[in-house]
């Protein structure tokens, strides 16, 4: 396999007028930021710079980042930081579960960071925070966007356990560019996590998401599209690649809203069962819009 460098010096093509990001200006972001902060809770809101943030607060929504806001791999299009975690805050499931019942949630989107330096990559953590949702309301639609752990079978079935109703993980970008845009991650291993979540757990609805703007082709695209359709991924979202700072991959190409609406029917006639693609378009960006059958 062919990898294209990226060259982090090329030119950052200049943002088109339909990358807009609205202030808040209603009482609802202040309360879910205050909620936020009152619970010691990390968001990838936040930590990720998701420009979305402003909206999804203001309409009283958010998805958690667990597991601390310190990530052990270093990828080229993420915000988050990198460095030597701290040790799992035992209470944090709790608190996640308290923030999910203030804020009347019926769809949480739980992510985390990377956690390489743990045996089970952080599985049990997920764990723990599905069964405290689930034991304060067992009717929530609860999402996991969850790291690779390393396609280990075990760690993909404790997170199935605890019994989740959308299993998320996303491929980020076409495999010829996923050594240059994903640090220590691996396209056919991630590809071999979603696999592996169906088959462990036929129930599960399985979903991933791409950034586009990357530089990769249109094909490469489509086949990544057809990769996710053979391994049973049902769900995909599709959105713009944005510069989270200089030290980052730049912006190769601006996709426009039309060629994201061409791309969403491609998808759909695929034969995923729902897409999502925009040019802000992320993985837990109105997530609630799809309506998976809740497991009992």
């Amino acid at each position: 396999m062919s990898c294209t460098k990226i060259d982090p010096a090329l030119h950052q093509a200049h943002k088109p007028p339909w990358i807009k990001v609205r202030m808040p200006s209603n009482p609802v972001f202040f309360s879910t930021r205050a909620l936020i902060s009152d619970l010691r809770l990390h968001t990838v809101c936040e930590s990720a710079q998701c420009p979305n943030r402003w909206e999804c607060w203001s309409q009283g929504t958010a998805t958690f980042m667990i597991a601390g806001d310190r990530c052990t791999r270093a990828c080229g299009f993420c915000a988050v930081t990198t460095a030597k975690p701290f040790t799992l805050e035992e209470d944090e499931p709790k608190r996640v579960a308290e923030a999910v019942r203030r804020m009347k949630l019926k769809h949480v989107v739980i992510t985390a960071v990377a956690r390489d330096d743990l045996k089970d990559g952080g599985a049990d953590h997920f764990a723990r925070t599905i069964t405290a949702i689930r034991q304060m309301d067992s009717s929530i639609v609860v999402e996991v966007l969850v790291p690779d752990f390393h396609a280990q079978n075990w760690c993909i079935q404790i997170v199935l356990d605890a019994g989740p109703d959308i299993y998320n993980h996303n491929l980020e970008t076409v495999e010829r560019l996923t050594p240059v845009v994903r640090s220590r991650a691996k396209y056919r291993t991630s590809l071999q996590v979603l696999r592996r979540a169906k088959e462990l757990e036929p129930g599960v609805v399985t979903k991933s998401g791409v950034m586009l703007g990357l530089g990769e082709k249109e094909t490469e695209l489509f086949q990544t599209m057809d990769d996710l359709r053979e391994v049973g991924c049902e769900v995909l979202t599709m959105g713009q690649y944005l510069r989270p700072s200089p030290k980052h991959l730049p912006v190769v190409e601006y996709i426009t809203p039309e060629q994201f609406s061409y791309y969403g029917d491609i998808a759909r006639r695929k034969g995923f069962l729902y897409v999502a693609s925009g040019p802000l378009v992320r993985s837990s960006y109105h997530a609630a819009d799809f309506h998976p059958v809740v497991r009992q």
